[in-house]
């Protein structure tokens, strides 16, 4: 079993989080910054706007997610924040909040 250790993306971690994302940032530009956006605002940022974006979301804190390493090599990546955090969410039909 891989020893994985968890850490919160914090800017000092910010090349992990590009190296996790890949140079496309991740699904085709997204940077995780899909539920953060509304939707003109994510297609007018796709690529490196998104990436922008998420930095500065880094940048302002808190951190906006958990990195996953395995032998000091970042190999995950997960967004956690409150549903406020996602403006995207308010206009999903199917995620509706149960709070």
């Amino acid at each position: 079993m891989p020893d994985i250790e968890i850490a919160p993306l914090t800017p000092d971690r910010w090349p992990d989080f590009e190296a996790v994302m890949g140079p496309r940032g991740g699904a085709g530009g997204c940077w995780c910054m899909l539920w953060r956006l509304k939707k003109r605002d994510f297609d007018a940022l796709k690529g490196d706007g998104n990436r922008d974006a998420m930095r500065n979301v880094v940048e302002d804190g808190p951190p906006p997610g958990l990195l996953a390493y395995d032998g000091g090599a970042c190999v995950g990546w997960i967004s956690v924040a409150p549903r406020s955090a996602f403006p995207r969410l308010e206009t999903s039909r199917v995620m509706q909040p149960v709070d």
